[in-house]
């Protein structure tokens, strides 16, 4: 006997997939409720042999910016031994904008270890919660971020180029060259604080200090022994050599990159730049072809620079070698391709083969300047 035919039921339809927005509109905005209580902007202010580095102090200026943008308080963190004047350094960072500075002295402080510096500064973020913390990419800069931000769990904008808050989220919106420089890129740490970010020195302008500013300074303690660190610091022994080339601080630079075709026409680059009282300064295939010394190298892989004037011989002006260099008061291009992308974006341009326009320009300076020094005298 067959067994009867069950009867039919009717299809349920389907539920229609729901389609996710793409890019922005797709992410969750929303900062965790316990995250929200983060505020401020703080910055690390590094210091050496009693010297405030100079990037402290133009990361103060850009996190003034950031904590006007934000309606906060900007704060600075000053670590060191018991002697140093930490204290002085706040007092300074004051007529730089800060509005208080955290200040801890301790024996195992004194003299840069990482260990003992990230405890310090992760234990101040922990207790006061500030909502974005900026440290110079310098070497003890970039040691001591990529620490703190492994050990808060969080956000680290690597060598950035501007700093913002987006107006969507608030959020810190770092912007950093990527692939190599060519493409420039954005990011912002939605779901974690503080927001971290480092930025090379002369890449934001310095600011004016305003004589008379205060703040307040909060005393704190570190709370570590020295046997509990691995690391031991036994002497200091200054670089002999570490001011010879000085490019992120020279006033006249003078660059050659590989248009100049070897090395032997590099002289008239150093020509040019002994008569103005200058830098010489290179493009990166030039260090790499061993023309010049890798401490000569402007660009994204190099130097950041900030002269009052800058000329570039030879060079094509790709965005490696250009976010190094942009920021200068004055760009002079010489290059025989009329449409180089140097030509876009510095204010004086000569089309014309660098080696018959340099010996022009090293002839036509050190003439004016002659006369200009008789007639001084």
């Amino acid at each position: 006997m067959n067994a009867p035919t069950p009867a039919a039921t009717p299809a349920t339809p389907a539920t229609p997939a729901v389609k996710k927005p793409a890019g922005r509109a797709g992410r969750n905005l929303e900062l965790p409720e316990h995250l929200k209580a983060y505020k401020g902007v703080w910055v690390f202010l590094e210091h050496e042999r009693g010297q405030v580095h100079t990037v402290s102090w133009e990361l103060l200026g850009e996190a003034r910016k950031l904590a006007d943008t934000l309606g906060s308080a900007v704060s600075v963190v000053v670590l060191g031994g018991p002697a140093e004047p930490l204290e002085q350094f706040a007092a300074q960072a004051f007529t730089y904008g800060a509005d208080k500075a955290y200040v801890v002295h301790d024996a195992v402080l004194q003299g840069y270890r990482n260990e003992p510096f990230t405890k310090g500064l992760t234990d101040l973020v922990n207790k006061y919660q500030p909502e974005i913390l900026l440290l110079g990419a310098t070497s003890m800069g970039r040691d001591l971020a990529g620490s703190v931000a492994t050990t808060l769990l969080t956000g680290l904008t690597a060598d950035c180029t501007e700093l913002n808050i987006d107006p969507v989220s608030r959020a810190l919106a770092a912007t950093r060259p990527t692939f190599g420089g060519s493409l420039l890129c954005t990011i912002m740490t939605l779901a974690y604080r503080p927001q971290m970010a480092t930025v090379r020195p002369r890449v934001m302008a310095m600011p004016q200090a305003q004589a008379g500013r205060g703040g307040e300074i909060v005393q704190e303690t570190l709370g570590m022994v020295e046997s509990a660190i691995v690391t031991k610091l036994l002497d200091f022994i200054a670089d002999a050599s570490s001011n010879k080339i000085n490019l992120p601080y020279a006033d006249v630079i003078v660059s050659g990159g590989k248009g100049l075709k070897n090395p032997e026409n590099f002289k008239l680059v150093f020509e040019l730049a002994r008569v103005l009282g200058g830098e010489v300064g290179a493009t990166r295939p030039c260090v790499q072809a061993g023309w010049v010394e890798a401490e000569r190298q402007v660009g994204q892989t190099g130097k950041t620079v900030r002269p009052k004037l800058y000329i570039a011989a030879g060079i094509s002006g790709a965005i490696q070698h250009r976010v190094g260099m942009e920021s200068a008061d004055v760009i002079v291009a010489i290059n025989t391709d009329p449409n180089a992308p140097i030509f876009d974006f510095a204010h004086y341009g000569i089309v014309g083969n660098a080696l018959q326009v340099l010996p022009a320009l090293t002839q036509a300076f050190a003439e004016h300047l002659s006369r200009g020094g008789r007639h001084a005298a």
